[in-house]
């Protein structure tokens, strides 16, 4: 059995748990912007990580799962455009899909347009409060589409064996359903299936679970405690969309 595992937290119980802290990741070259924005987040319950460079952030977005990423725009190697466009392309990294805000000290109207329109969910202007970034916070997510028949025309070449796949997946995924709180005792195991996992993601355009997958491996991978419910989530929408997509 590989070493490189360690047997993460979970939360098998059948009661709710509580929501976990957002992980936020704040880069920022300017020292008292870092700390003021660091011990912000913190006051507001987050689970904040900060650091000094763009380099150092993308390394830190690419390796560990952050809820939301604070970018200077001017930062030594890299401000906040270009972190946010290598962490879009690398489909492997921890934070890929991470809501991400641009800071800036200057920034008038056509700096904000152009920044939404790189894929920036939101802009903020230093200084700022405590209410400005509570309401970061708060922000609610954007709705990632379950299924994309895109891809699983791509892969699969035909609408016919595409839905055969589904098919296919709609069982697997049931039983995965099944046997979730079990495979949460098995961290290698755990990860296995993921493996498995991602490549019928991939046939089925199942994009929204693939996302949750590698999630899940960064955080066994690192020793995390898993987010098993957010997963489980994901999954139970993935069967419900594969049946709505299987109804004539």
């Amino acid at each position: 059995m590989p070493t490189n595992l360690s047997a993460p937290s979970f939360d098998v119980s059948a009661g709710p748990a509580r929501p976990a802290p957002p992980r936020v990741l704040i880069a920022d070259d300017d020292p008292a912007s870092l700390r003021f924005l660091g011990d912000a987040m913190q006051r507001l319950g987050a689970n904040v990580q900060t650091c000094g460079d763009g380099a150092e952030a993308l390394a830190l977005a690419q390796r560990e799962p952050f809820d939301l990423l604070l970018l200077d725009c001017r930062m030594p190697g890299a401000g906040a455009r270009q972190v946010l466009e290598a962490l879009r392309e690398d489909g492997s990294a921890a934070s890929n899909r991470a809501a991400a805000v641009a800071t800036s000290a200057e920034m008038d109207a056509t700096d904000r347009h152009a920044l939404l329109s790189a894929g920036f969910r939101d802009t903020l202007t230093k200084p700022c409060d405590l209410d400005a970034l509570r309401a970061l916070l708060e922000q609610p997510a954007p709705v990632e589409a379950v299924l994309d028949d895109g891809p699983a025309l791509a892969a699969s070449g035909d609408a016919t064996i595409m839905q055969a796949l589904r098919g296919l997946m709609r069982q697997e995924l049931a039983m995965l359903d099944r046997e979730l709180a079990a495979l949460a005792l098995d961290p290698h195991g755990f990860d296995e299936r993921l493996h498995r996992l991602r490549a019928s993601c991939g046939f089925c355009g199942a994009v929204a679970l693939a996302t949750q997958a590698v999630t899940v491996q960064q955080q066994l991978k690192l020793g995390h405690a898993v987010q098993l419910d957010a997963f489980r989530g994901v999954l139970r929408d993935t069967i419900a969309a594969l049946e709505h997509s299987a109804t004539p």
